[in-house]
Parts: C-alpha cells; sequence; structure tokens
C-alpha cells in the first residue's frame, strides 16, 4: 500500500505540475518555449486562455486536495485527459515538430498511471471491509426439509 501512494504522488505531482505550469505560462506576456502567441499559432482564440486557467487551477486542486468527493477528481482527470489529447491534435495539425505532438502524449501516460493507482487505493479500504466475510452473499437461515 504504501509503494502505491509513493508512485501515486508521485505521478500526480507531475500531473498538476504540467497542468500548474502550463497554465501560468500561456497567461504570461513572453511564455517560456519556442511560441511567442501559442493560442493563435495552434489557431485557438485568446479567451480560452481564461477557460483553460480556470479549468486546469479547479483540477490541480481536485486532484490534490485529499477529502475531495471522488466523482470530482474522476471528472478533473476526465478533462486533463481531454486537454492533453487535445494539445496533442493541435499541433499535430499545424505541422508542429513530432516533440510537442508526443510531448502532451507522455504526459497522458502519466495522468493513467496516477488514475489507475487513485483506483486502485480507493478499492483498497473496499478489500479490508470485505476480510472478514467468507462470502459476498447475505446469510440466511437454512430450513431443512424432511
Amino acid at each position: 500500500m504504501r509503494r502505491d501512494k509513493i508512485i501515486y504522488w508521485i505521478m500526480t505531482g507531475i500531473v498538476c505540475s504540467v497542468m500548474a505550469f502550463s497554465a501560468v505560462n500561456f497567461n504570461l506576456s513572453h511564455p517560456f518555449g519556442p511560441f511567442e502567441k501559442p493560442f493563435p499559432h495552434l489557431g485557438l482564440p485568446n479567451y480560452l486562455k481564461i477557460e483553460l486557467t480556470i479549468a486546469k487551477a479547479l483540477g490541480v486542486l481536485a486532484l490534490l486536495i485529499t477529502h475531495v468527493p471522488r466523482k470530482v477528481r474522476e471528472f478533473a482527470y476526465f478533462g486533463f485527459g481531454i486537454t492533453l489529447i487535445s494539445a496533442s491534435i493541435a499541433h499535430f495539425s499545424v505541422g508542429d515538430k513530432v516533440m510537442f505532438v508526443i510531448d502532451p502524449l507522455l504526459f497522458f501516460g502519466v495522468l493513467i498511471v496516477s488514475y489507475l493507482y487513485f483506483n486502485k487505493m480507493a478499492d483498497e479500504p473496499l478489500k479490508q471491509r470485505n476480510l472478514g466475510r467468507t462470502s459476498s452473499l447475505p446469510l440466511t437461515s437454512v430450513t431443512h426439509s424432511v
């Protein structure tokens, strides 16, 4: 269980770091990276920055705050997945180098590992609760016919 938690938090930390960095970076007047204006370069409207910044910030909080409901966290995973796949498609569509197409997919892989360990750890209490039961069937009274 301890190993699972370590893997989960490392993968989740990487995902959240990438999302937080990208949300901050594309709002800078001189963003890091090869593109001076990444949204126009990808053919995206500038107002999308606001939506993505808010969505990424909420998603990062949902994954890092441990008492957030499971469904909210799953929604954050889904949103990050859509964002990473869309980024890869956008870079491919404008003819960027392969590195820019593959980079979001690598982080998508990290996101998948984080999600798998999230589910593995969430299922652990259910296993612990059911350890004492010998059967998944409810106990019923048995009558014998003569």
